[in-house]
């Protein structure tokens, strides 16, 4: 059921203006950091080149300031009540129709190239892609990354396409698609999102934050040159996800609130049938997004809440609407109450339990709520809000928790808290917590002022298990196991269900000789993930301590099948080989270690004395 009232769709063309679909997605872009749209120190010469030869929308906006929502938003042309993911970690709906479903069944070579893990493909996104590329590295220690850089996400675009790069493709993700047949490429990058560069090197996150963008048009300039041979008959679209808040409003980062510092994105399309050097000023959605290129593509996606903007392309007007767009990680991360708003004509509705009303007009920033003058407006739109979606989610639709501890690994997720008189609080009544958690989540703090900004956190919210996770493992880091140790059991005390966290609670048990409890945190992690190569290769090393040296080999050796770049479980099993006898075997793990490790590491001298002794 579609809950929107935007769903008319224009009948497809007679015969396609492209042939082919390249979506390029930049996580957490700002409109207003883009040179196209008038910021003077921007640095984003692919961007703008594409919007001077092709059609810049002025006002363009995200359906949810959050990664999972927004895309699948993109891929339906459903505002989020429809796709079913109202936050990261929830599933898009197993039935709704995508562009990759849709183009697939169409005969469309497809393929994905996605850059962090909000957009994994246990999410539902990748129905309808030959090949969904979103495998993320991990680190020394095993814990998987939650994204990778952008110039190998382009690196494997380029390499499935069957088009060449300077560089060469790091991997090869799937067979290139066949020059006759049309294909859609989806290329996700992740860069401008926090942490912005090297927090620690001092300098401003605005500055670090244009850093990031401008290396993610680097990679989008790489992408587009290797299209060269078939650019003639390809519709190019460059977007982002949502925005970003650098204190506006008192919000820092995204996902709480829904003011345009975090919805407002560019979007820019580039190709056949498109106006060179346009800008359309009516607002649009990003719903709008996946019926506008099944009309280019020549054929139709129903059921949508957007509309097929092809006519603007050609320089028509688009009719007056009112936009949907929302944010339910108020309530699914914080247990405060959601936010729903709705735009139309001079009006910018939030729905809150204290509603907001802007005059956008004449109050872009949305500084001046003016809901108290204008009751009838508000109660109006209130009344229009509900239609689209009422404030609570069926209690089906909540993440996997494992998915949910790894998305906001940095975070805050308290369950479904409420106020003592039964409502839930609005989520401006906790923006100064917020941000407090955004400067968390958002990797800009270290060392002691990360120490105690999530001190101060757990003292307010004891529940928090997030919080005393991530204060385990900085104190852990640190070297105080001591006071490591407590958050660990007051994260699992909440219920926190986090590999990484019995982990951590087994290296402070093992350094104060608790070999017993030790074993069995990891192996409650195992129950958790059973195929975690850090669990494996911590098991191998408190076998290896209790000298059961075959024991800790299998252990070893499993954790080096799952991940061979586990660096740390390729020593360790070089130790329990010579420990035990196996110079042969030990040497060989050693040189094998070298081989991988890169010529700077600080590990490389310890290995090589170990290699010398046991060859």
């Amino acid at each position: 059921m579609i809950l929107g009232c935007n769903g008319a769709t224009t009948s497809p063309p007679a015969t396609a203006a492209a042939r082919n679909l390249v979506l390029i997605t930049v996580d957490t872009l700002r409109a207003d950091h883009v040179g196209g749209y008038g910021y003077a120190r921007a640095r984003t010469p692919t961007l703008d080149g594409l919007a001077a030869t092709g059609t810049l929308f002025e006002r363009a906006y995200s359906a949810a300031p959050i990664t999972l929502t927004s895309h699948s938003t993109l891929m339906s042309g459903r505002y989020p009540p429809g796709h079913g993911a109202r936050d990261n970690g929830m599933h898009v709906s197993a039935g709704v129709p995508t562009l990759a479903t849709e183009l697939h069944a169409r005969g469309f070579r497809t393929g994905a190239f996605v850059a962090a893990f909000p957009l994994d493909h246990q999410f539902g996104l990748d129905r309808g892609f030959d090949v969904y590329s979103d495998r993320l590295p991990r680190g020394p220690d095993g814990r998987l990354a939650n994204e990778r850089p952008g110039s190998q996400v382009v690196d494997e675009a380029i390499a499935w396409l069957g088009l060449s790069t300077e560089h060469g493709p790091s991997t090869k993700p799937g067979p290139s698609p066949k020059p006759q047949a049309p294909f859609f490429a989806w290329v996700h990058l992740f860069e401008p999102h926090a942490p912005y560069g090297d927090p620690s090197a001092g300098r401003p996150a605005l500055e670090r934050y244009d850093d990031e963008i401008a290396v993610a048009d680097g990679a989008v300039g790489r992408l587009i040159a290797a299209l060269a041979p078939v650019r003639a008959e390809t519709l190019i679209i460059v977007t982002g996800d949502h925005g970003e808040a650098f204190g506006e409003h008192g919000e820092y980062a995204h996902s709480i609130f829904v003011y345009d510092t975090t919805l407002h994105v560019p979007l820019i399309m580039n190709g056949p049938a498109v106006r060179a050097g346009a800008r359309v000023s009516d607002p649009v959605t990003l719903a709008d997004v996946a019926p506008t290129a099944m009309h280019l593509l020549g054929t139709a996606l129903r059921d949508v809440d957007g509309i097929d903007l092809a006519a603007a392309l050609g320089g028509a007007a688009i009719p007056k609407r009112e936009l949907y767009a929302e944010s339910f990680a108020p309530l699914v991360e914080f247990g405060w109450a959601p936010l729903r708003s709705i735009r139309s004509g001079p009006w910018k509705f939030i729905a809150a339990p204290k509603p907001e009303l802007f005059d956008i007009d004449r109050d872009a920033g949305e500084d001046r709520n003016v809901a108290a003058a204008q009751p009838s407006v508000t109660s109006a739109f209130a009344s229009r809000a509900s239609r689209y979606a009422d404030a609570g989610l069926p209690g089906t639709t909540a993440p996997d928790p494992l998915a949910a501890e790894r998305l906001r690994a940095l975070g805050y997720s308290s369950g479904s808290r409420q106020d003592d008189n039964g409502t839930r609080p609005d989520p401006k009544d906790r923006r100064e917590l917020a941000a407090r958690i955004a400067q968390v989540t958002s990797g800009e703090l270290s060392g002691a002022a990360l120490v105690s900004a999530l001190e101060g956190i757990v003292r307010d919210d004891p529940r928090n298990g997030q919080a005393h996770l991530r204060l385990g493992f900085a104190r852990l880091q640190a070297g105080d196991c001591a006071r490591a140790e407590p958050e660990f059991h007051a994260a699992v005390s909440g219920g926190l269900p986090s590999a990484d966290l019995y982990i951590g609670l087994a290296s402070c048990l093992g350094q104060r000789s608790d070999l017993a409890g030790a074993e069995r945190a990891l192996n409650e992690a195992k129950r958790l993930e059973p195929d975690n190569p850090a669990v494996a290769a911590n098991m191998g090393i408190l076998l290896a301590a209790r000298a059961d040296w075959p024991g800790a080999i299998a252990a070893l050796s499993s954790a080096l099948r799952i991940d061979p770049n586990l660096h740390e479980a390729r020593f360790n099993l070089a130790l329990a080989y010579a420990k035990s006898g196996h110079r042969a075997e030990a040497a060989a793990a050693a040189r094998e270690l070298v081989t991988r490790l890169p010529a700077n590491a600080p590990q490389r001298p310890e290995v090589e004395r170990l290699l010398k002794a046991v060859q």
